[in-house]
């Protein structure tokens, strides 16, 4: 009787006893049990001179069901990825009090930075002989690609990776540092399912093995050997998993191990508001194409959920909850400030979705896995747009004023006190009538209650802006043939509560009109502005000028634009 038949009876008989099935396995394998530690015992063994023999699957596993052939898989699978990298740490998260015990599998501490080297190089090490002659191909967003790399310089199989345009140069430049002479990149369409076309038809043409990112059985098990490090760790049982899902085949590989040893776990799977490709699934019978997908969290854009993943997750997974990106971007801050790690946008999703449930898990221990660190550095100001971003405490108001001095900053002392102003946008556009727009943001959401009812009683007509374009673009209007005498200044303010409001309440007086604000908190500690104000004549004007100090208390500088700067904010508005 070969291996194979006598493992698929091992599943058959033993299916329900995990422990003892997972020790016979060991024994048999020659593979002593690992020992227990927070920080696992690094099982990497050097590389044979040789491919791995690979598991050849028998007609006795295929008759097995699907979440069985998984668990054999990711038994084999133990014995496979520690010769390609080690296992990765399971750390305990500092949370506020109150909150559920959080522990984070770091998998961006892997080789690759992701875990994603864990299925590639699992799948690889299965190739025949005559397999990896013809070579491989495969499509990727970036942490796959690095997997398939790291693989092929160690088994020396010349691999072509086909990936988006737009996948950023931090994953192009590490997929070559792992893969060295043995990869080629080849950059093709705008997303990753475009360079998944590109990759199927080169495989058509050239007999090479496609290495498919999620959808294939042995993928899922490399992925599924992270949960075996969470199990071995000794700080389980855990309540409850949050796991993030592109394609799904690390939240298959994952929850099919987690359920096996903990059946009480409850499995939540985690997608992009605008990427929920599995959700799609589960409420379709199966998987779907969706039109288009939000690109912030690349690694998990992915617009068709795989077949296997699918079959697996809706056993085991009890449900799919979404996340917007202002909460992801929330959660890599709260990463950096508790942990201090940075995590790729898709790493931080499993985070992001227990924070909006965080009170439910009070007195809880909780699972997430930190699934990636490959971010491009130019993306962090992207994030810092909306780090502090919390959509129920955040909001865009349009209010209308009269255009006459002062009644901006009469505004802002009856409504916005309380408020700390993210976002100021206002140009002239009609001489009698002003619509400035703010975005506050609020410690506590009856905070901006408060806000509607101060703009309520004293008779301000306003309007909520939601995802407006012009807003996000800063596409702010400005007539100027409305204005007699203007003047622009840049105004640099130390961001702290208050400091705003002291300078337009100490600097602008008399006749000084506000014509021109555009302001964006930035993060910084210095806060930013272009301001525009306009007066009745020259002379008051240039008294403005001699008057107001370069530095002032609460401001750090305050300059006059050049004559050629204003002229351009002035020669290309529109006009009667």
């Amino acid at each position: 009787m070969n291996w194979t038949t006598f493992s698929a009876i091992l599943e058959t008989c033993l299916g329900n006893k995990p422990h003892f099935n997972y020790y016979l396995h060991s024994k048999l394998n020659n593979c002593p049990r690992r020992k227990k530690s927070n920080h696992h015992l690094s099982l990497k063994s050097p590389l044979a001179a040789h491919l791995p023999t690979p598991h050849h699957h028998g007609v006795e596993s295929e008759l097995l069901p699907i979440h069985r052939q998984l668990r054999q898989e990711i038994l084999f699978a133990r014995e496979r990825v520690y010769r390609f990298a080690t296992a990765t740490p399971l750390e305990k998260l500092a949370m506020p009090s109150g909150s559920p015990e959080v522990w984070i599998k770091r998998e961006d501490l892997s080789l690759v930075k992701s875990y994603k080297w864990r299925g590639a190089c699992n799948r690889m090490a299965t190739l025949t002989k005559e397999q990896a002659v013809h070579g491989v191909v495969t499509a990727s967003a970036g942490n796959h690609a690095q997997g398939v790399a790291l693989a092929a310089q160690a088994l020396a199989i010349r691999a072509r990776i086909y990936m988006p345009r737009s996948t950023p140069q931090i994953k192009q430049a590490a997929v070559l540092r792992h893969g060295g002479e043995w990869v080629e990149i080849h950059l093709a369409g705008d997303s990753y399912d475009e360079a998944v076309t590109a990759a199927l038809q080169d495989q058509q043409q050239s007999r090479a093995t496609y290495i498919h990112a999620y959808d294939d059985l042995q993928v899922m098990a490399g992925q599924g050997t992270l949960a075996d490090e969470v199990v071995l760790s000794g700080h389980g049982p855990f309540d409850a998993a949050f796991l993030q899902i592109g394609g799904g085949g690390m939240a298959a590989g994952v929850s099919c191990w987690l359920k096996t040893y903990w059946p009480a776990i409850e499995c939540i799977g985690v997608e992009g508001v605008e990427q929920a490709s599995m959700l799609a699934a589960f409420s379709n019978g199966g998987p779907v194409t969706l039109d288009q997908v939000d690109l912030f969290c690349d690694g998990t854009a992915v617009k068709r959920s795989g077949q296997h993943p699918f079959l697996i997750c809706r056993e085991t997974l009890s449900r799919i909850v979404t996340v917007t990106n202002p909460e992801v971007a929330h959660a890599i801050r709260f990463l950096w400030e508790n942990h201090r790690c940075i995590a790729e946008p898709s790493g931080a999703m499993g985070l992001a979705a227990l924070l909006q449930e965080a009170k439910q898990w009070t007195g809880k221990r909780v699972l997430i896995i930190l699934c990636g660190a490959n971010l491009d550095f130019s993306q962090l100001g992207h994030i810092a747009q909306f780090h502090q971003a919390r959509p129920s405490h955040e909001v865009t108001l349009r209010v209308k004023i009269c255009e006459q001095p002062g009644a901006m900053l009469e505004l802002l002392d009856r409504c916005f006190g309380r408020l700390n102003l993210i976002d100021f946008q206002y140009g002239m556009s009609d001489p009698s009538v002003a619509w400035p727009t703010f975005t506050a943001l609020a410690e506590h959401a009856e905070h901006l209650l408060e806000l509607r009812q101060a703009l309520n009683s004293h008779g301000y007509e306003y309007e909520e802006l939601c995802e407006a374009q012009d807003v996000a673009f800063r596409a702010i209007p400005l007539r100027g043939d409305y204005l007699r005498c203007p003047l622009f200044l840049r105004l640099d303010f130390y961001e702290r509560p208050g400091a705003l409001h002291d300078f337009l309440a100490k600097r602008l007086y008399g006749n000084a009109n506000l014509c021109y604000f555009n302001y964006r908190q930035s993060g910084e500690r210095i806060g930013r502005a272009l301001i525009g104000l306009d007066f009745p004549s020259p002379w008051e004007r240039d008294a403005f000028m001699i008057a107001l100090p370069e530095r002032g208390d609460g401001y750090r500088h305050c300059q006059v634009l050049d004559q050629a700067t204003q002229s351009r904010l002035l020669a290309g508005v529109w006009s009667k």
